[in-house]
């Protein structure tokens, strides 16, 4: 005896829809209020000047501008440190 019904439903094609995440907006491009700059899950990039950061980690803008990356060092709370991408806008 077969286990299933021969013309039942797959259990397969069941998938997630993609996310999108990434850089929106790269060094140089301008920016508007409340544009997103970066979706990301966790904190790759931090927010520098100008920048907010939501609740699903997206980073935005506060400020209309220019977008700029730098490189700073972190130090954590048990004094090891680490290189993180910090996000800034300029004010034009």
């Amino acid at each position: 005896m077969a286990k299933t019904k021969a013309a039942g439903s797959t259990k397969l094609g069941r998938d997630s829809r993609p996310k999108y995440l990434g850089v929106k907006l790269f060094q140089g491009q301008e920016t508007k209020i409340g544009s997103v700059i970066i979706k990301q899950r966790g904190t790759k990039f931090i927010p520098g000047k100008n920048v907010k950061r939501g609740k699903d980690d997206t980073l935005y803008a506060l400020k209309k501008g220019k977008v700029r990356f730098t490189t700073k060092r972190k130090t954590g709370f048990n004094k090891s440190q680490r290189k993180v991408k910090v996000v800034n806008v300029d004010p034009a």
